[in-house]
């Protein structure tokens, strides 16, 4: 068995890093053969693992947040070879939906977990694990990620100041949504598809997923004023807010559209996109996850 760590050296502010000598310690006990590989760009993930996929069969580790497990996703789909995550990141949400101990020598349980198919999501021609969306969290998850940079700031910390500093900036579109057999055509404050339940550090928007139960969940948002926005978002951290019944609505689906006449945010696991319409599909039990 060979081993590949993807290690995003600016995840954690620099955490990531420090999990390489407690690699090397590992695997002088496992004499496995291992690789570590250290990205240095955005997209750099996507290239060094398909590089490597497409020569042989590895167990391959993200070793960063959600956006470098996106990344190393995208670089393997089609291939025979395992994902892992080693949450490393300042979010760190899809792990959540993994084991209820996502800190716990996490490490070493991933190295020697057992391999569980799972699905994953499509957006156009995009693949991602966790949560793509279009509205307002994608405006906040784009403002989150530069509030990140902050020296004394962590990722939730970062979310929470981006929610109350999005919503009196934010005016929601007019958009056109398709799910499955379903059509809204209205203001719309977000759009939710996921595979995980949670996002932006912790906040649970589809709070019933199964990762491979062949379905996408759906968190569907209508417009409401800043008042109402405000009272919202406290209940998505608990994933309550199901009971705002006159504007949130659950779904499962297998395909979907969101459009609009104007570009909108588009959130996919953490990186923002603008565009006028995306298209979502679901790839049933289409990659081996290793769990811990």
């Amino acid at each position: 068995m060979k081993h590949l760590f993807i290690i995003n050296p600016m995840a954690g502010k620099g955490n990531s890093l420090k999990l390489i000598p407690k690699i090397e310690e590992i695997f002088c006990d496992l004499k496995q053969e291992y690789k570590i590989e250290i990205t240095q760009r955005p997209g750099h993930a996507i290239e060094l693992v398909r590089a490597y996929v497409q020569q042989e069969d590895y167990r391959v580790y993200a070793v960063g947040g959600d956006g470098t497990l996106n990344e190393v996703l995208n670089g393997m789909v089609g291939s025979n070879s395992s994902l892992g995550v080693i949450p490393a990141g300042s979010g760190n949400d899809y792990i959540k939906s993994i084991t209820k101990h996502p800190a716990l020598d996490i490490l070493q349980r991933t190295i020697i977990g057992k391999e569980r198919l799972i699905d994953i999501g499509r957006i156009n021609d995009r693949y991602f694990l966790n949560v793509a969306s279009s509205g307002i969290d994608a405006k906040i998850a784009f403002n989150a990620q530069r509030l990140k940079k902050l020296p004394i700031i962590n990722g939730f910390t970062a979310y929470l100041l981006s929610i109350i500093y999005t919503i009196f900036k934010y005016k929601s579109q007019f958009v056109i949504t398709e799910i499955d057999d379903y059509k809204f055509k209205e203001i719309t404050l977000l759009v939710a598809f996921g595979k995980g339940s949670s996002y932006g550090g912790g906040m649970k928007v589809l709070p019933n997923t199964i990762i491979d139960d062949g379905y996408l969940d759906v968190c569907y948002v209508k417009g409401m004023n800043k008042f109402k926005i405000l009272t919202l978002f406290p209940t998505l951290i608990k994933g309550t807010h199901g009971a705002f019944t006159e504007y949130v609505s659950f779904f499962k689906c297998k395909r979907a559209k969101v459009s609009s006449e104007v570009e909108m945010p588009i959130n996919i696991d953490g990186e923002i996109i603008m565009s006028k319409e995306v298209n979502f599909s679901i790839l049933p039990k289409k990659i081996k996850f290793i769990v811990p």
